[in-house]
C-alpha cells in the first residue's frame, strides 16, 4: 500500500485542483464569525490545494466525512488517494503515515480521539519524533497526528485523557493546543508546513463554538508561529496561563475577578511544546502572581513544568505561591455529577486567584 501511494501522491496522476475558498469570505465586514470546525476544515483545504503532497487519513474521515465532520466535503475535492478512510487500526494507519512521510509526503493522521492513539504511540515516539536525531538530520519526517483531546462529556475514564503532557514529555515532537478559531487555522498550517512531526490536540466541546475572525485569519497565507504563546487579556494583578477549552475558563474567571477589584492577565499557550517561556515569565514578572489551568493530571503535567520554569526563572518576582488547577488525580469517572467535580471549572480559578491575591476568605474567619 506505502508503494501505491507514493507512486499516486508523487506522481502526476492528481485531477486537477480546485483552488480552496472560505465559505466566510461573502460574509459582511461587521460579523465575521467561524466555528472551530470550519476553521480546521477550510484550513485542511487550504494547505491540500496549495500541497499536492498533503493528504489525510484516518476512521470515517472520507465517506462519512469525518466524525466530528471536519473533512465535510473534501472527499468529493480531492478523491480517495488523498482523503484515506481506513480500517479501525491505529497502529497501522499511523505506522503507514510515517512511513509516506519517511518518502516526503505531508501526511495528516486523524485520531477519531487520542484516547486511541495508545494503540499507536510506538510509531509516534519511536518512529516519527526519532528519526530526525537517529538519522543525524538527514531523515525529516513532516506529519501531523491531530484529533479531539481531553475530556468530553460522559464518555468515562477511557475517552476523556489530556495527551498534552504526555507527548510534550517527548523530545522530537511538537505539540500543539488550539483554543479559538484564529488558533486553529493558523495552526494547523503551521503544523502541516512544519518539517517535523506535530502532535495537534483539538477539543470535541469547541468545534462547534463560533469565535470572531478577521480578513488576515480568512487569508490563505494566514498562519501563526510554533512557540509562540497568545495574550488573550492583559492584566497587572495575576497571570492565567491555560490551553484549549481552559482558556475559556481563564477568560470567564477573569471578568468575574474584575468586579473584585483583580485584574488578571490571561496566556493562551497554543503551543506545548515548545512552550513559550520567556512570554509566561514576561508577565509573572509584571504581576508577580501566577495561576496555571489544565483539564489534565495533576502530577508531571504541562502546569508543573511552568512552575518550574518560573521558580527557575522569576522566582525572586513572585509575591505569592504559584496555583495550580488541574484535573483530579483520578480516572474520570461516567456519571455526571462526578465527572464535573473532576475536570477544571470557572470558580476553582476564581478562588485560586483570590488566594494569590490574598482576597480569599479563610475558613476559620467564615466560621
Amino acid at each position: 500500500m506505502l508503494g501505491v501511494v507514493r507512486q499516486k501522491m508523487l506522481g502526476q496522476s492528481f485531477p486537477k485542483i480546485r483552488p480552496a475558498v472560505s465559505v466566510l469570505r461573502s460574509y459582511s465586514s461587521a460579523a465575521k464569525q467561524m466555528t472551530v470546525r470550519e476553521a480546521l476544515n477550510s484550513a485542511l483545504d487550504e494547505e491540500m490545494s496549495a500541497d499536492p503532497k498533503v493528504f489525510l487519513m484516518g476512521e470515517e474521515v472520507g465517506e462519512y466525512q469525518g466524525a466530528y465532520k471536519i473533512s465535510k466535503g473534501l472527499l468529493e475535492k480531492y478523491g480517495p488517494e488523498r482523503v484515506r478512510d481506513t480500517p479501525i487500526t491505529e497502529a497501522v494507519f499511523a505506522g503507514i503515515g510515517v512511513g509516506t512521510a519517511y518518502y516526503g509526503l505531508k501526511p495528516v493522521v486523524e485520531f477519531m480521539t487520542f484516547n486511541f492513539s495508545m494503540q499507536a504511540i510506538d510509531h509516534i515516539i519511536n518512529s516519527a519524533a526519532k528519526s530526525n536525531y537517529m538519522s543525524a538530520g538527514q531523515m525529516s519526517v513532516p506529519i501531523v497526528f491531530r484529533g479531539p483531546n481531553g475530556a468530553a462529556a460522559g464518555v468515562g475514564a477511557q475517552h476523556s485523557q489530556c495527551y498534552a503532557a504526555w507527548y510534550a514529555s517527548c523530545p522530537g515532537l511538537k505539540v500543539l493546543t488550539p483554543y479559538s478559531s484564529e488558533d486553529a487555522r493558523g495552526m494547523l498550517k503551521a503544523a502541516i508546513r512544519d518539517p517535523d512531526p506535530v502532535v495537534f490536540l483539538e477539543n470535541e466541546l469547541l468545534y462547534g463554538e463560533p469565535f470572531p475572525v478577521s480578513d488576515e485569519v480568512l487569508d490563505s497565507s494566514f498562519c501563526l508561529p510554533i512557540g509562540k504563546a497568545k495574550i488573550e487579556r492583559v492584566g497587572r494583578d495575576v497571570t492565567i496561563t491555560a490551553f484549549s477549552k481552559m482558556v475559556g475558563h481563564a477568560l470567564k474567571a477573569a471578568e468575574i475577578l474584575e468586579k473584585d477589584g483583580i485584574d488578571a492577565e490571561v496566556i493562551n499557550l497554543r503551543s506545548i511544546r515548545p512552550l513559550d517561556r520567556s512570554a509566561i515569565n514576561a508577565s509573572v514578572r509584571k504581576t508577580n502572581r501566577l495561576i496555571t489551568v489544565e483539564e489534565g493530571f495533576p502530577q508531571h503535567g504541562v502546569g508543573a513544568e511552568i512552575c518550574a520554569s518560573v521558580v527557575e526563572e522569576s522566582f525572586a518576582y513572585l509575591d505569592a505561591p504559584v496555583e495550580r488547577i488541574a484535573g483530579a488525580d483520578i480516572p474520570m469517572p461516567y456519571a455526571a455529577n462526578l465527572e464535573r467535580m473532576a475536570v477544571p471549572q470557572v470558580e476553582d480559578i476564581v478562588r485560586a486567584a483570590k488566594r494569590a491575591c490574598y482576597r480569599s476568605v479563610p475558613l476559620a474567619a467564615a466560621a
